[in-house]
C-alpha cells in the first residue's frame, strides 16, 4: 500500500492508504480530525471545506494521491494556531454573532470566511457582499444573515 505524507495542523503525518481514496476520509477515518464534515463528497455543499496551502478547498473531492509532502492541511481544528490565540478572529465572530444553529456545516463556513477575507485583502478589496456571495457554502438551517455579520465583524479583526 502506497504511503502518503503532508502536514495537518502543523504536523507532519504519514499514512497508508491507496493514492485514490479522497484526503477527507483520511482525515476523518484515518487520522481522527472530524472537524471537517461529511456533506455531499462532490465537491457542492462545502461542509468539508478545510485549507490547503492557505487557500480554501474540500477534501472531499481530492484523492490523497494529489496531496504532496510540501502541502499543509489546516481544518477546523488548526484554525487557531495560525493566529497563536485560543480562538480565530473569525471563529470568535461567529460565537459573538450567534452563527451556529445546529452547527454541522459551520466548520467549513469558517474556513471558507477566513480564505475570502484573505482573498480579499491579497487583492485589496473589501469584504462586501459582492465579495461574501463568492462563499457557496451550504447552511440547511439559513443562518445566512449572521454568516454575514460575523464574517465582517471577523474580517475587520484579521
Amino acid at each position: 500500500m502506497p504511503t502518503q505524507t503532508f502536514t495537518l495542523n502543523g504536523e507532519s503525518v504519514t499514512v497508508d492508504v491507496d493514492d485514490d481514496v479522497r484526503l477527507l476520509w483520511v482525515i476523518r477515518d484515518l487520522l481522527g480530525v472530524t472537524g471537517p464534515k461529511y456533506g455531499c463528497g462532490i465537491n457542492v455543499c462545502k461542509a468539508c471545506t478545510s485549507h490547503i496551502n492557505g487557500k480554501a478547498f474540500n477534501p472531499c473531492s481530492v484523492p490523497v494521491g494529489d496531496i504532496k509532502e510540501s502541502d499543509k492541511i489546516t481544518t477546523i481544528e488548526g484554525l487557531a494556531d495560525t493566529v497563536d490565540d485560543d480562538l480565530h478572529p473569525m471563529q470568535q465572530a461567529w460565537i459573538d454573532h450567534d452563527v451556529a444553529q445546529c452547527g454541522y456545516c459551520q466548520p467549513g463556513q469558517i474556513m471558507a470566511a477566513v480564505a475570502k477575507v484573505r482573498q480579499c485583502q491579497d487583492e485589496d478589496r473589501d469584504v462586501d457582499d459582492d465579495a461574501i456571495e463568492e462563499i457557496r457554502n451550504i447552511c440547511r438551517c439559513g443562518t445566512y444573515n449572521r454568516i454575514r455579520e460575523a464574517i465582517k465583524a471577523g474580517a475587520e479583526e484579521m
